[in-house]
């Protein structure tokens, strides 16, 4: 299952039902789990923890030190969940001590080609990332986000559950949950109601998001008045919360 031709230090812990390419690297206090596959010339540096059944395609370097000039050497980690699939040339870098020491990437994304993971990112699950789209350092990233290709993220923004950036935007603030951006600079242009429908939302609950976007883009409310209004409603709509949340919780703002 390892090709011999493979370099693998021999503190990793490598599942024995682990598929190593030739001319694969994987260092010292690696841990990959069962079922996973490493396809040749990848590089998988630690500490990194690789969970189960993820596949890794060639050319990518997974569990790098970070380019930020702060780090200077300390131990930091990554871990990385089940079902990933991370294709050819990506990059993830572990965390810094300046944040929790801590890139963490959940399960069952998909990585494109060329995309980046950057130094203490937080990936939620079913995250889609298209070819070269690029999280700077701190980024979180919630479940079912996608970002279209060449999508780059500020250092520091949070990208909200479901929400959509567009091809080529620049996300310098916050995106809040459920919505769509596009443009450099990104601005709101509507809300992700295709992703919605086809994670089978129902009738009800893309009614209120459609209403509780309005509310924040379309009638001039202030923002406070907006999630006051958008709070009353969630009451009796749940998901609804999801989007207050990433709202409140932004350090950054949130985008026009």
């Amino acid at each position: 299952m390892i090709d011999p031709r493979a370099i693998i230090d021999p503190s990793a812990s490598i599942a024995d039902d682990v598929e190593i390419g030739p001319w694969s690297i994987v260092g010292a206090d690696v841990e990959i789990g069962t079922g996973s596959k490493i396809a040749s010339h990848v590089v998988v540096k630690g500490p990194t923890s690789i969970g189960e059944y993820n596949q890794i395609y060639q050319f990518s370097t997974v569990g790098e030190d970070t380019p930020d000039i702060k780090y200077k050497g300390e131990p930091t980690r990554l871990e990385i969940g089940d079902h990933n699939i991370i294709r050819e040339g990506v990059t993830v870098h572990r965390g810094t001590v300046q944040d929790e020491s801590l890139t963490r990437i959940g399960s069952h994304n998909l990585l494109m080609a060329y995309s980046h993971v950057g130094h203490d990112c937080m990936v939620g699950d079913h995250v889609t990332m298209v070819n070269h789209a690029s999280l700077a350092g701190h980024v979180l990233v919630g479940d079912w986000a996608i970002l279209s290709g060449y999508v780059l993220v500020h250092q520091y923004c949070r990208i909200g559950a479901h929400a959509y950036a567009g091809m080529a935007s620049h996300i310098v603030k916050d995106l809040p949950a459920y919505m769509f951006a596009l443009g450099q600079p990104a601005v709101v242009r509507t809300f992700n109601v295709e992703g919605l429908r086809r994670r089978d939302f129902s009738r009800e609950a893309i009614a209120a998001i459609k209403k509780a976007y309005r509310m924040l883009y379309r009638r001039g409310l202030k923002l406070d008045q907006a999630v006051q209004e958008i709070k009353s409603m969630s009451e009796d709509e749940p998901a609804l919360q999801v989007l207050i949340d990433s709202i409140e919780s932004t350090e950054r703002g949130i985008l026009n």
